[in-house]
């Protein structure tokens, strides 16, 4: 059995891990970290301190009324995809440990197509 990292649970919500397939369980946010429980393979878990968290990529639409996913980039081992039932619940449990400066908004599809675009007819 896994050892949680934190001592108060604030936030327990059920989440969607995506890594190279979707993994469902439970997300915990507490007083240390970030965690991931898969409910069927107990192998399949993430506990991500908070010191180690660099940002946190949010992909929201409609003026933050509707939030999919976000992704979760840490220091030393790369991005994490996740959704919970509750993103917008989440995210404030998160805010509470993470500098407000630490939350970023994630490109929109015109964006990432105007930025195409432009280097497709850039002059090299």
């Amino acid at each position: 059995m896994v050892k949680s990292l934190n001592t108060i649970r604030e936030l327990t919500d059920k989440g969607t891990w995506y890594q190279s397939g979707p993994f469902y369980g439970n997300v915990m946010v507490g007083d240390c970290a970030f965690e991931f429980y898969s409910e069927t393979n107990l192998q399949n878990y993430i506990q991500i301190p908070w010191e180690e968290i660099t940002y946190v990529v949010v992909d929201y639409y409609f003026n933050g009324k509707y939030i999919p996913r976000f992704e979760i980039r840490t220091k030393q081992n790369g991005k994490f995809r996740f959704s919970t039932r509750n993103s917008r619940a989440t995210l404030k449990a998160m805010q509470a440990h993470l500098p407000r400066e630490s939350f970023r908004k994630a490109p929109s599809i015109g964006l990432l197509l105007r930025r195409r675009l432009k280097s497709l007819f850039a002059k090299h």
